[in-house]
């Protein structure tokens, strides 16, 4: 069988997958259609279905490794690069190779997988995306690529974000679809909150940072155990970045100034061989998270539990990792000729506006961290067209955490201008 065909196969075999689930949790009369006997034809097509199954899922462990081996290195760009994650979606042993063949977005630039949105970038060069915003249903979409396709159709979408104007602040929704912002929902993965005067910004994720400890308030609280949280509870939010934009009280004119602290990223992360959080999975029940929280020597962990507990205060310090990174926006200079502040954006923006940005790193001499390190820019963002933005991002940043903070620039800031 040619490499082509097994492609092919795997492909139909995902598909096939696909569309039983659908038949399966059909209601109305799918229902009706299992109470009179369907339940065995079901039975059948899933008995039918492992039996086709477990052809690929009996092969040799070498020819499995190379089979995926070969996937991944041909298909490296999407639409082409579903192929991989179909190859995940065969069986149990197939996704644990797929896993190890797949690279994180730090070791090979790609994205392939959800969990790789939360994974930090390339060291060298930035990964690029470009962010589309629909003014009619107040939503932001994330897309893979350097710009918008001709059609659209071969656009990836890594995430979207959705505008709620609340009384006293802003929440933008973070999904990994566009037409489901739910906080119950399993595609919420965050959201981004601002005060009253939009000068300050708060990054909540739906999970616990890797390999760090959570704080929690002094609110009143009971004691429960995990087993009694049902996993249909809304995620958790845990602070893990805050942006302040500075107050332009006077109203001079010229560009926005921002900083931000990302509370779980050492500040020597951007040195070589220094390490940010790279999470491997996402955690989907609160059983999970708490199981996570939990200290190990305790045979039945029991967990303080409050209604406001899920959202957690920023840490005092960074456990066993240092000071934390802080990031400012690269100051621009004024061009004479053109009498206007100008970045260089090494052509990825061409409308000049006040949203447009680049981060660096704001590091203290006492760290002894090369001025070339310094210079970097690690986060870029700026205007291409009518409502179309472009987003480069790179090590130790992620894509959820770069797409968080450009979001911050789409909201009103009466008091930063």
């Amino acid at each position: 069988m040619s490499f082509k065909s097994i492609v092919r196969e795997l492909k139909e075999m995902r598909d096939g997958i696909g569309s039983m689930s659908r038949r399966g949790n059909g209601v109305g009369e799918g229902r009706v259609r299992l109470h009179r006997g369907g339940s065995q034809h079901l039975c059948h097509q899933q008995q039918e279905q492992e039996k086709h199954r477990g052809r690929w899922a009996n092969l040799p462990s070498e020819l499995l490794l190379d089979v995926i081996q070969r996937v991944e290195a041909s298909e490296v760009s999407w639409p082409a690069r579903r192929h991989v994650v179909a190859c995940a979606a065969v069986c149990s042993s197939w996704r644990n190779i797929t896993k190890e063949v797949v690279k994180t977005p730090e070791e090979c630039g790609r994205i392939t997988f959800p969990i790789s949105l939360k994974q930090p970038g390339l060291r060298g060069n930035p990964i690029q995306c470009f962010i589309r915003r629909e003014r009619a249903t107040s939503t932001y979409c994330l897309y893979l690529g350097m710009s918008p396709s001709v059609q659209g159709e071969n656009d990836k979408l890594l995430l979207a974000a959705q505008k709620v104007r609340r009384a006293t602040s802003t929440d933008f929704v973070i999904s990994l679809a566009s037409d489901d912002f739910s906080r119950a929902s399993s595609a919420y993965i965050g959201k981004l909150r601002s005060n009253f005067l939009g000068c300050k910004f708060t990054i909540f994720d739906s999970q616990p940072p890797c390999d760090a400890v959570v704080t929690s308030d002094n609110r009143p609280r009971r004691r429960i155990h995990p087993k009694q949280v049902t996993p249909r509870v809304p995620a958790g939010n845990y602070n893990i970045s805050t942006i302040s934009y500075e107050l332009n009280v006077l109203r001079t004119r010229g560009p926005r100034k921002m900083q931000c602290t990302m509370h779980y990223v050492p500040v020597l992360a951007i040195q070589d061989g220094g390490t940010a959080p790279t999470p491997t999975g996402f955690i989907h029940s609160l059983d999970e998270q708490f199981s996570s929280l939990a200290v190990a020597k305790e045979k039945e962990p029991v967990t303080e539990f409050t209604s406001m507990s899920l959202t957690s205060e920023p840490p005092a310090h960074l456990p066993t990792s240092g000071e934390a990174l802080i990031l400012k926006n690269k100051a621009p200079r004024w061009h004479e000729q053109l009498q206007c502040w100008c970045l260089n954006f090494r052509g990825r923006v061409t409308v000049a506006s006040v949203k447009n940005f680049q981060l660096v790193a704001a590091v203290d001499p006492s760290h002894q961290i090369s001025l070339e390190e310094q210079e970097k820019v690690i986060l870029q963002f700026g205007k291409i067209g009518k409502d179309i933005f472009t987003m480069d991002y790179r090590y130790p940043l992620s894509a959820f955490q770069a797409f968080a903070i450009c979001l911050t620039s789409f909201d009103t800031k009466p008091a930063c201008e």
